[in-house]
C-alpha cells in the first residue's frame, strides 16, 4: 500500500523519489484516478495537473483502491504527517468520529484508536466491533408473511386456490401464515455490508471476525440495491439498538462498496474533503466548552452581502448568501467563527506572505463582520496548530471597532491555543474548562 499526504503528486514515472508528497504508481492506477477525478462532484477538485505525466491531489485524505488492487492511503498534512504517521492515522480517526456525529464511547475500546492500520481497515473493525455487540444482544425480528403448500393447516388456508388443486395434490394444502424471521431490511443492509468487508479486508483479525458474523446471520440474506435502500432504515424507538452500527454501516456501503459505484471505474474511493473534517472536528470540541446559556450555530444563514432590485420590482430581492462555520451568541451578541485547512507561519508577516493568510478570508470574515456583527466586536480565524503556527498571531483590526484574530487550534488536545485572544471571546469556555492546550 502506498501512503501519501494530502495534495502529494502521483506519477508513473519510476524514476521518482517515493515520498510522502510523491507516490509511483501503475499506469492503470492512474489511469482509473484519472477516470474517477474527471467524474468527480466535491466542491474541490479531486486531481489537478502537474506537469508532465504528474498530477496532484487535492484537499482529500482517506483511501483509494485500483480495480487491479492497489491502495493509496492518503493521510492529512500536519507537522505529524513526515515523522509519525500513526499519529496523524489517530487525529484523523478522531475528526471521522466528529463528522459522523458518533461520540467517542461509542467508538468501541480504546484499543481501536490504537490500531496501525490504514483508515479503510480501521472502519471495518469499527463497523465489526459494533455489529458483533449487536449480534450478541440479539437482532432485531419482524413478521413475514409465507406462501407455502403444505402438510398441515397453520395460519390461513387459501380457499380460492385450493379449490383449484389437482385431485394427485389434494393432501397439500395452500397456506399463507407469519413467520418472525431476522431477515427484515435492516439486517438486510448490514448482512450486505458485511459481506463487502469479508471479501475486501487484508487484516486477519477482521477477516476472522467478519467470517465470524458471517456464519451468525447466515439466514439472513443480501440487499439488492443497498444505496436506494438505506433511506428506509427503520428510525423507531425499537430500533435503537441498532444506532451505533448504523453510521458505519452506510459509511460502508455509500463509499466504500465497488459493486454499489455507478459507471466502470470499480474501486474503492473512500475520501472527505479536509476542509469539512476540520470544520466539524472544531464545533464538536467547542461545543462541549462553551459557557452555559450560549449558543453555537453551525453554518448560520440568516444573512446576504447585498440587496438588488430587479425591474419595476419594488421589493429589493437578497442575493449572495452569507455562511460562517460557527456563530457563536451570548448575551453580549454574537462573534463569528470561520475554520480554515491551511497552515500558516507566523514568522512570515514580514515577507510577501503575510503569513499565508489568504486575502480573499479576510474579505470573507470583513463581510461576516459588517452583517452578522454590525461591523463592531471580535472575530476569529482558525487554523491547524503546527510547527510554525503555535501561538495565536496579533490581532487584525479593519477598524476602530471590528477585529479579527487568528488562532491555532491544537488537532491533538482538541481545544484552542490560549493567547490574548481569550480577553475577548468571555463566552468560548467555561471558566472550569480553561486550561492550556500543548
Amino acid at each position: 500500500m502506498i501512503q501519501v499526504r494530502e495534495y502529494a503528486r502521483l506519477t508513473t514515472d519510476e524514476r521518482a523519489t517515493p515520498s510522502l508528497d510523491c507516490a509511483v504508481v501503475k499506469r492503470e492506477t492512474l489511469e482509473w484516478v484519472l477516470k474517477l477525478a474527471s467524474e468527480w462532484k466535491g466542491e474541490e477538485p479531486l486531481l489537478l495537473s502537474d506537469g508532465y505525466h504528474v498530477f496532484k491531489l487535492g484537499s482529500y485524505i482517506g483511501y483509494l483502491q485500483s480495480p487491479d488492487g492497489e491502495g493509496i492511503e492518503i493521510l492529512p498534512k500536519t507537522n505529524f504527517g513526515q515523522d509519525n504517521p500513526q499519529q496523524t492515522r489517530k487525529i484523523l480517526q478522531r475528526m471521522l468520529l466528529a463528522a459522523l456525529n458518533i461520540r467517542p464511547r461509542v467508538a468501541g475500546p480504546a484499543e481501536l484508536m490504537r490500531m496501525n492500520v490504514p483508515l479503510h481497515e480501521w472502519i471495518f473493525r469499527q463497523f465489526l466491533s459494533e455489529l458483533q455487540v449487536l449480534v450478541t444482544r440479539g437482532l432485531c425480528f419482524d413478521y413475514r408473511r409465507v406462501d407455502e403448500e403444505s402438510r398441515f393447516i397453520r395460519g390461513q388456508l387459501q380457499i380460492q386456490r385450493q379449490q383449484r388443486q389437482s385431485p394427485a395434490r389434494q393432501h397439500l394444502f395452500h397456506i399463507s401464515h407469519d413467520i418472525y424471521s431476522p431477515n427484515r431490511l435492516e439486517n438486510r443492509l448490514l448482512k450486505t455490508a458485511l459481506n463487502y468487508v469479508l471479501a475486501t479486508c487484508q487484516n486477519s483479525e477482521n477477516w476472522r471476525l467478519a467470517n465470524e458474523l458471517s456464519h451468525r446471520m447466515a439466514e439472513i440474506p443480501l440487499q439488492a440495491k443497498p444505496q436506494r435502500e438505506l433511506r428506509f432504515w427503520n428510525n423507531s424507538k425499537l430500533m435503537q439498538i441498532y444506532n451505533d452500527v448504523r453510521p458505519w454501516c452506510e459509511l460502508i456501503l455509500e463509499k466504500m462498496n465497488p459493486n454499489f459505484q455507478q459507471g466502470s471505474h470499480k474501486g474503492i474511493s473512500l475520501l472527505f474533503p479536509m476542509e469539512q473534517l476540520f470544520e466539524k472536528y472544531v464545533e464538536v470540541s467547542l461545543r462541549s466548552r462553551i459557557r452555559r446559556g450560549c449558543q453555537l450555530l453551525s453554518q448560520a444563514s440568516s444573512q446576504y452581502l447585498l440587496e438588488h432590485t430587479v425591474g419595476n420590482s419594488d421589493k429589493p430581492q437578497a442575493m449572495f448568501l452569507l455562511k460562517p462555520d460557527l456563530l457563536l451568541r451570548g448575551s453580549n451578541g454574537a462573534q463569528t467563527l470561520d475554520t480554515k485547512w491551511k497552515l500558516i507561519e507566523q514568522t512570515s508577516w514580514q515577507t510577501d506572505k503575510k503569513y499565508n493568510i489568504a486575502q480573499s478570508d479576510l474579505y470573507q470574515m470583513f463581510a461576516y463582520g459588517h452583517k452578522y456583527q454590525d461591523g463592531k466586536g471580535h472575530m476569529m480565524l482558525i487554523y491547524p496548530k503546527h510547527l510554525s503556527f503555535n501561538q495565536s498571531l496579533p490581532a487584525f483590526h479593519y477598524s476602530n471597532t471590528l477585529t479579527v484574530w487568528a488562532v491555532p487550534f491544537c488537532l491533538d488536545s482538541q481545544q484552542l491555543v490560549p493567547g490574548s485572544w481569550q480577553e475577548y471571546f468571555p463566552n468560548l469556555y467555561r471558566q472550569e474548562l480553561l486550561t492550556g492546550a500543548t
